[in-house]
């Protein structure tokens, strides 16, 4: 059992909470029981777990563990200071792994579905872990075929990021490229392209959003950049208040399950 706050170990895990770490092993951390099971569904290369009793909300911890450790993990109990030294959770369920970081290559992307029906959340220069967690969990529950990330101002791999997602950042197929890029990519699939703005003239519910579509959901700070905005057509979320914008991953899901009930009443 690892006991030791000094470990190397420890200290290994502890560093992975900062980007330039994270960047520079191309490894990063995951933390929690649902987490890892969808990295381990998806196929994340996880190099080790580390595991404390003590936190086990189930009973089932053990069981994944031992999966984890038979595709090839370095498993390792730890003692109740060490995992609490090496988790970012207030409540931690007591399993937290480390992985290799994935590819996010354009080219790693699945292709457009066959009966040109594909659903793609663009997020643009998102900046808020917590926001692009929870956009990802909201396009694996629409179903999307995947999340393009253009000009992130955050890190994928951030530990909130992992924790917003719930998972979701294994089971939605991710890329992260320019805006241009994005745009070109989009473009020569030709899927037609939606952004959103509080200043358009039509509704999302309104638009067509059937067929191979992309939403592109900006920053709440900043919006989309003219770039977005002057070469595709925009859609507003109608708001009764006098607040006149709503949360970014908010918005992403009122977009992503909009299209959803189109296709399904169709």
């Amino acid at each position: 059992m690892l006991t030791s706050l000094r470990n190397p170990r420890v200290k290994d895990v502890v560093r992975l909470r900062n980007r330039r770490h994270r960047d520079r092993e191309g490894r990063f951390v995951i933390e929690g029981r649902r987490e890892l099971e969808c990295a381990a569904d998806a196929g994340v290369a996880v190099q080790a777990v580390f595991h404390c009793e003590d936190f086990y909300a189930q009973r089932n911890e053990a069981e994944l563990v031992r999966r984890l450790e038979a595709a090839g993990a370095f498993c390792e109990a730890t003692s109740r200071a060490v995992f609490q030294r090496i988790s970012y959770r207030r409540t931690p369920d007591g399993l937290l792994g480390v992985a290799l970081t994935p590819p996010l290559d354009l080219t790693d992307l699945p292709p457009s579905s066959p009966d040109g029906d594909s659903l793609w959340l663009v997020a643009a220069a998102i900046e808020k872990p917590g926001n692009l967690g929870a956009m990802l969990r909201s396009a694996d529950a629409a179903g999307a075929d995947g999340a393009l990330l253009a000009d992130p101002l955050v890190d994928v791999f951030n530990p909130n990021v992992v924790r917003a997602s719930v998972g979701a950042l294994f089971s939605v197929p991710i890329a992260v490229a320019s805006a241009a890029a994005v745009q070109d990519w989009l473009h020569r699939r030709r899927i037609r392209i939606y952004v959103s703005s509080p200043n358009a003239g039509v509704a999302y519910t309104a638009a067509d959003l059937r067929g191979d579509v992309a939403l592109v959901v900006g920053s709440e700070s900043a919006g989309l950049t003219d770039d977005w905005l002057s070469a595709h057509e925009a859609l507003h979320i109608p708001m009764a208040g006098r607040v006149d914008s709503i949360n970014a991953s908010t918005a992403a899901s009122l977009l992503l399950f909009e299209a959803r009930r189109q296709r399904q009443r169709a």
